[in-house]
């Protein structure tokens, strides 16, 4: 017989159900979407370097949720790997309607071999033979780490045709160094939590440091994530980091300026 069941467990998997309850209505009524955010050059701030455009759902308030507030209950369910293929599907779509845009787009490990995520992909390779240099597919380290070996064999059949890979979220922790010398990522994103504070944090900034060296090692480069202050800025471009991505330098949008552009153009 078992006994009472944790007030705390109940709570969560109480909140997870509501979760992902709101993803399946989003999905069903098609209210998924991305928003973009800039990512600059660290000696040149002024220049974007690519967009990552992030997954949004709306609510049935028609609130924009964050990804933040609800990856964790679908990432392991079908509902994630429906998200995947969605954001996929909207950043190639967007890729072939703005041919100066690069942009990166996220997706777990889970989604390889996922088929429509695959004919998604392929779809919009075919489409316009531009888009696959200009995508970069981000994925996270702990994704990353379920499957390394099955990561490094779909990395190396998708850069054969131009397609830039990204390890997000890099320093959580999850990556043993013996796979991480098997992996092939062009781009090393460094988790927000070293880098937010890092002018005033001597101990981060060594992890930095340590970081970056790892990456000029395995040719791979570099961007900081979450900036929020130009004395961080200032010290991670000093550190020798490539690129930075923060509130700082613009909040995600689901009005980019080229849309914009675009609007005055027709009107």
């Amino acid at each position: 017989m078992t006994g009472p069941r944790n007030p705390l467990d109940h709570a969560v998997t109480a909140r997870d159900a509501g979760t992902i309850d709101m993803v399946r209505r989003a999905i069903q009524h098609r209210q998924v979407m991305l928003a973009f955010q800039p990512v600059v050059t660290s000696v040149h701030p002024d220049r974007i370097a690519f967009h990552e455009g992030l997954i949004r759902v709306l609510d049935e308030t028609g609130r924009v949720i964050p990804a933040a507030d609800f990856i964790d209950a679908v990432e392991s369910t079908e509902y994630g790997r429906l998200l995947d293929c969605i954001a996929l599907e909207k950043g190639l779509a967007e890729l072939a309607r703005v041919p100066e845009l690069r942009l990166s787009i996220n997706m777990s490990a889970r989604s390889i071999g996922y088929k429509k995520w695959m004919r998604t992909l392929n779809r919009g390779l075919a489409a316009d033979p531009t888009v696959a240099e200009r995508l970069i597919l981000e994925i996270t380290e702990q994704s990353a780490m379920l499957v390394p070996e099955l990561v490094v064999t779909f990395m190396q059949d998708l850069q054969v045709k131009g397609i830039t890979f990204a390890i997000d979220d890099f320093g959580q922790g999850y990556t043993a160094l013996r796979h991480f010398k098997d992996f092939s990522f062009d781009v090393l994103k460094i988790d927000g939590a070293f880098c937010k504070g890092i002018a005033a944090d001597p101990d981060n900034q060594v992890l930095v440091s340590a970081i970056v060296q790892i990456a000029v090692q395995f040719d791979m480069f570099t961007v900081a994530e979450s900036i929020e202050s130009g004395a961080d800025a200032d010290c991670l471009q000093a550190i020798g980091v490539d690129c930075l991505q923060g509130f700082f330098y613009g909040a995600p949008t689901v009005t980019p300026t080229w849309r914009e552009a675009n609007s005055r153009k027709r009107a």
